[in-house]
């Protein structure tokens, strides 16, 4: 099996929003779909490499987030790649339960006012639902690796590891500045919403022990493994604060 080649989707201009293709011989596996209405920029880099949706196997949704899960049912109509994600966030997914939001610093707490990160999108039961504790092999997906339950950001984040000591980790981690991406990409910072800072420090340490050495991410990235120990030690160091979400702290990175 040769090693799988690592496309980024640019959802959003400079890294600010990421979707990801994993593309192997036997076809390719989707990494989150952006925003609503994101089908025509990833069939534009699906293009360019040679591939159309129905060479989409599978389409791994990292979490409930819009920008993250909001092309998921158009992408499963398209290719007829079935949906794996996690039942901890399962139903933000079917929209039967507002999604929270745990802001993590000033612009967490901005953005959070503006429409974006309740922009609404079409509702979808995972074809694939992994429990607390499964990982999904993605071996009869053409690709070396395994989906983890990577719990932190929200309830049910999820992480893909690959043999070639690659992680794709959604937003359990970003880099840059605001929301990620636009400059100083090689800087982890936390995302905007984060419910449990210590379940994802202690989240980064498992994968870069298990061998992950480049990270990435839905917001900027890609990281090397030294820079995503040093936010992991950060995190593992700030003081839980009093909120009404039992797993949201709130200090800037």
């Amino acid at each position: 099996m040769s090693n799988p080649e690592i496309i980024r989707i640019p959802i959003l201009p400079f890294g600010m929003v990421n979707a990801h293709l994993i593309k192997s011989e036997a076809g390719c596996i989707l990494v989150d779909t952006g925003i609503p209405g994101s089908e025509r920029k990833i069939a534009r880099v699906l293009d360019q490499h040679g591939l159309s949706f129905k060479d989409i196997k599978l389409i791994v949704v990292t979490h409930a987030h819009t920008d993250h899960a909001g092309s998921a049912a158009g992408v499963r109509k398209l290719s007829g790649a079935p949906i794996l994600a996690h039942e901890a966030d399962a139903d933000f997914y079917n929209r039967k339960v507002p999604m929270t939001y745990c802001p993590t610093g000033w612009f967490g707490k901005l953005f959070l006012k503006t429409p974006a990160p309740h922009e609404p999108y079409e509702g979808f039961e995972p074809d694939i639902l992994m429990d607390k504790v499964k990982a999904v092999s993605l071996l009869d997906f053409g690709i070396d690796g395994i989906v983890r339950h990577t719990a932190g950001h929200t309830p049910g984040s999820i992480a893909i590891e690959l043999s070639t000591q690659d992680a794709l980790v959604g937003d359990l981690i970003a880099s840059g500045i605001l929301i990620g991406g636009i400059a100083f990409k090689g800087h982890a910072i936390r995302p905007p919403f984060e419910d449990d800072p210590q379940r994802v420090a202690r989240e980064l340490e498992r994968l870069v022990q298990g061998g992950a050495k480049r990270f990435h991410m839905g917001h900027g990235g890609p990281l090397e493994a030294a820079e995503v120990l040093r936010h992991a030690r950060f995190l593992s160091e700030l003081e839980p604060t009093p909120s009404a979400h039992p797993y949201c702290n709130h200090p800037s990175h």
